[in-house]
């Protein structure tokens, strides 16, 4: 019981004591005769004061069993506190977040405020106020009951640490499915409102050219505008009511859900695709997506067209053997070095490209440790991994730190069966491959 509510009572019983009950009667006929209208005539009456000191000390003892325990709550659904769990959300409570972010962070040197904002976030600060102000009216809309920067920087320290929802709401003092509401939220907003901006296809005259040379300088051979490259994202678990759960598993034995990405040579995504279980192959998830489609039926056109041994060769992307040869997607003659010494020669050039959308990739998983066992709903997979894309790009463009790079494990694929729609495509592409190869083995100083 309340230590006030205690000594109120012991002070409300020494006066009972000192009004001894005993001296006189309670209803005896002088308990009335006093001028009720003098306050003085109450104290004077020796038979009333007990009673009403007894009647207010059961209604004050009623009144504090009735009253709600204390809380901390910090918006709609917080947990109440508890003195065992009172010092952990106070860390990340929206005051101690707000202290940080407003109070103490400019008065920190730059690289100190940044290494800080990273360990929590997976960026600094600047780009995190970005990312803020870009969410923030869609937020407001939304009525949350919690500030615009606390609920993004709870989702991007779930989506930097890989934190379970259970974590987090230990954490931030918030249920669980408040957690997971925020973050379906956000993770939403980045994938459909921020992926225009900062995931675009180079078809701009002077972003292709940058593309272009700076793939050229990486190959040494021309056109190039891209890299692509699929990887499986694991699910942290599949539920069992999931219709054929077995085309989810990769073939590394894990399941997942396949992500598709171009890479330009700052390993800065202009595409990303997530359409099919972990247990599709590499070609059939690049002819099921949108690229493909507006490619092959030219609704992407790049006008800078070159010619190379009689070949128009437009910009193109580079793919390994597990992707389709189609005249906007070279691959290698081969993976293990089998062909004459200018298709080799191409094959190491190539992969030189490719190396680009790796590295992407590996950046990607090392920046949000999420996508290393994604430990979200399958239907809230695809907008998380595209969410954690669109902040790749961010952090990229802003030339953020590169993290640890994470390695997946090693593919070895075949070249897919050329379909019959594709046949001339194909051929149209041996071609170009093969004009291409020849060109760069007689431009080479030393073959």
């Amino acid at each position: 019981m309340d230590q006030s509510f205690m000594l109120m009572l012991s002070n409300l019983l020494h006066l009972h004591n000192y009004l001894d009950p005993s001296t006189s009667p309670l209803f005896s006929d002088t308990a009335f005769s006093a001028d009720a209208s003098s306050p003085s005539s109450l104290l004077s009456s020796t038979s009333a004061a007990p009673l009403l000191f007894f009647t207010l000390a059961s209604v004050l003892s009623y009144l504090a069993s009735q009253a709600p325990k204390k809380s901390t709550s910090v918006a709609a659904g917080a947990k109440t506190s508890s003195p065992s769990s009172s010092k952990g959300p106070s860390e990340f409570s929206v005051a101690a977040f707000r202290a940080l972010s407003t109070e103490r962070i400019w008065a920190m040197e730059a690289p100190l405020r940044d290494a800080q904002w990273r360990s929590l976030y997976g960026l600094s600060y600047p780009v995190f106020t970005t990312v803020v102000d870009k969410l923030k009216p869609f937020i407001t809309q939304s009525q949350l009951s919690l500030p615009s920067d606390y609920a993004v920087a709870m989702v991007l320290s779930r989506l930097s640490h890989g934190l379970t929802l259970k974590t987090l709401a230990s954490r931030y003092g918030l249920e669980p499915y408040l957690i997971s509401k925020i973050t379906n939220m956000v993770t939403r907003l980045l994938a459909t409102k921020l992926y225009p901006e900062f995931i675009k296809i180079p078809v701009s005259r002077r972003r292709l050219v940058d593309t272009i040379q700076g793939f050229q300088e990486l190959t040494s051979l021309p056109n190039v505008c891209g890299a692509v490259d699929s990887t499986p994202i694991k699910l942290h678990k599949l539920s069992p009511d999931v219709i054929n759960g077995s085309m989810y598993f990769c073939k590394h034995g894990f399941p997942s859900v396949l992500l598709q990405v171009v890479s330009d040579h700052k390993k800065i995504f202009w595409d990303v695709c997530v359409k099919a279980p972990g247990g599709y192959d590499d070609a059939t998830h690049f002819r099921d997506s949108l690229l493909y489609n507006r490619l092959i039926s030219e609704d992407v056109v790049w006008d800078k067209v070159i010619n190379v041994r009689g070949q128009h060769v437009r910009p193109y992307i580079v793919g390994d053997w597990c992707f389709p040869l189609l005249p906007f997607l070279l691959t290698p003659f081969s993976y293990n070095r089998t062909g004459t010494p200018a298709q080799n020669t191409f094959d190491e050039a190539l992969m030189k490209g490719r190396k680009a959308v790796e590295e992407a990739i590996g950046l990607l998983k090392g920046r949000w440790k999420i996508l290393q066992d994604l430990n979200v709903g399958l239907n809230h997979a695809p907008q998380t991994i595209v969410a954690c894309c669109v902040l790749h790009n961010l952090c990229q463009i802003a030339r953020e730190p590169e993290p640890e790079v994470w390695q997946d494990p090693e593919e070895n694929g075949q070249a897919p069966r050329v379909l019959e729609n594709e046949k001339s495509l194909y051929y149209y592409g041996e071609s170009l491959r093969q004009a291409l190869a020849d060109d760069l083995y007689q431009r080479l100083p030393s073959r």
